[in-house]
């Protein structure tokens, strides 16, 4: 799972999909030390100092937002480091950079730029003018060639029918466009899009119509054809105007069905999808069993027919997907199961033990609200008995929400480095209030429970919220000791403690 990406605000599952899928961080994990070798003398080393007048003074620099305890942004490194030294005699000028986003006077500079994980690339172009996002390859020649090919012109203008065939046969995906003059609007808009859309495809155009490859469909001025290496080879636009050729791109770029899978070239696609604001439908099951075929033609027939819905279908095998089924609370003797996930504030749905047949109806019926949203929760535990009480989805009402006591919630994950840190300082503060009845110290572990985000916004993990008797939530953003975390629960528990309660340890 070495694969890197950087999301910005996307929804939870989206978040944590990309993270078992993509190799992603999140702020506020924890990984432990990898090795790595190389200099990276030639990286400009940026701060909240210095940043602004950089940025403005340079008009192209890809910013790396790293820490310094993430893995992936370690074996980036080397990679990166290679990249700005090849690039440094490049004309135009092409800078690489970075910015340690976890030391204290850096994290606005993150933040204003939506930096929620580790690492984060960014361009800033034109003095910092236009800002977008780096989804291109991690390795040190693909960065080299991607950025090349970033400072070059935004489309390619093909001298022949040759070079357009090779052009197409290299690339997954490539964007020929026909045009009857270099005044017409058409095409002063395409390089427009071009410009804007540089990072994720490969724009070239012609003014002879005979230097598009033919794919038995006759294509005249003014025309844009997207050639790719699966489906059905090639899909032709029929809205030419700017919107339009962004939504052409967007929908006809991706698989109609998407293997969930380690293969990288993947991960361009994997990248848009989990970008993307459409509902996304995944199946798993066992791709090697009997029945595999006829799943798969009833999903792909599915995905056909819902193309113009503007849903994105993903299929992947149970067995290599096991992080993925965990996160959806799937167990594995309950596949072929099928997933939808909405946008906004729409709903997950999960169907379990489905057949072939099923999936068209099952499909439709969340699309007409008749499925009831699904809820992950672990199992309650038998027993509780533990200083710190364990609260899982199914009863985050009964003991924290409609408790009427003052609940001070850690919200974790089992892998998180400061989560296992904090756990001890937390069992001290549950053992000095065991015996005041209004306080409960509790903790939910966010990786395999629903955490209803109308009322607790978790960022990254560990993230703790007192809820008072009184049901206000309030989030704890001081620091981990044991005496700080007493004090802020006597400091805004909503009735005062008992008598003989414990006193603020300073």
């Amino acid at each position: 799972m070495g694969w890197q990406h950087s999301l910005v605000k996307l929804a939870a599952w989206v978040v944590v999909v990309a993270f078992v899928v993509l190799g992603y961080v999140q702020v506020g994990a924890s990984e432990s030390e990898v090795p790595v070798k190389g200099t990276d003398i030639d990286v400009v080393v940026l701060d909240a100092t210095n940043f602004t007048s950089f940025i403005e003074e340079n008009p192209f620099v890809l910013v790396e937002f790293y820490a310094p305890w993430c893995g992936h942004c370690k074996r980036l490194a080397p990679e990166y480091a290679k990249a700005a030294t090849e690039l440094k005699s490049h004309e135009p000028k092409v800078i690489l950079a970075k910015l340690n986003a976890d030391e204290e006077e850096n994290k606005a500079l993150a933040s204003l730029y939506g930096v929620q994980g580790f690492p984060t690339l960014k361009i800033f172009r034109e003095s910092g003018e236009n800002v977008m996002f780096y989804n291109g390859p991690r390795d040190a020649d693909g960065i080299v060639s991607s950025l090349k090919q970033m400072v070059a012109p935004p489309s390619k203008l093909l001298s022949s029918l040759e070079q357009a065939n090779s052009i197409v046969r290299e690339n997954p995906l490539t964007v020929v466009a026909v045009f009857k003059d270099p005044e017409s609007k058409e095409y002063k808009e395409f390089l427009n899009v071009a410009d804007e859309l540089r990072s994720e495809y490969n724009f070239t155009h012609t003014f002879d119509s005979s230097y598009v490859p033919d794919r038995g469909v006759d294509l005249s001025a003014p025309a844009v054809r997207l050639y790719k290496n699966f489906d059905e080879g090639f899909s032709d636009a029929t809205d030419l105007s700017p919107e339009g050729l962004k939504i052409f791109l967007e929908e006809k770029s991706v698989p109609i069905v998407l293997e969930l899978n380690k293969d990288p070239s993947n991960h361009a696609y994997l990248v848009k999808i989990f970008n993307g604001v459409g509902p996304k439908v995944f199946l798993f099951l066992d791709l090697k069993g009997a029945d595999a075929d006829e799943y798969r033609t009833a999903y792909s027939d599915l995905a056909k027919a819902s193309q113009p819905k503007g849903i994105k279908f993903l299929i992947g095998d149970a067995a290599e997907n096991e992080n993925a089924l965990k996160h959806f609370g799937i167990k594995e003797d309950k596949v072929p199961a099928i997933v939808v996930e909405g946008t906004g504030t729409s709903r997950q749905s999960i169907g379990l033990d489905i057949k072939a047949s099923e999936l068209a109806h099952w499909l439709q019926d969340y699309l007409d609200g008749k499925l009831k949203p699904y809820v992950k929760s672990e199992e309650i535990p038998e027993t509780n008995d533990e200083p710190v009480k364990v609260v899982v989805r199914n009863t985050l009402n009964d003991m924290v929400l409609e408790s009427g006591k003052n609940v001070l919630l850690e919200i974790y994950a089992p892998w998180c480095g400061h989560c296992k840190r904090l756990a001890p300082t937390l069992e001290e503060v549950a053992i000095e209030f065991k015996d005041d009845d209004d306080v409960v110290i509790a903790k939910l572990d966010g990786s395999t429970n629903d955490i209803p985000n109308e009322i607790f916004e978790v960022k990254g993990f560990p993230t703790l919220y007192l809820h008072t008797a009184a049901g206000e939530n309030i989030q704890y953003e001081g620091d981990r000791s044991k005496a700080d975390l007493i004090e802020f629960v006597n400091k805004n528990r909503s009735n005062p403690p008992k008598t003989g309660a414990v006193k603020d340890e300073l």
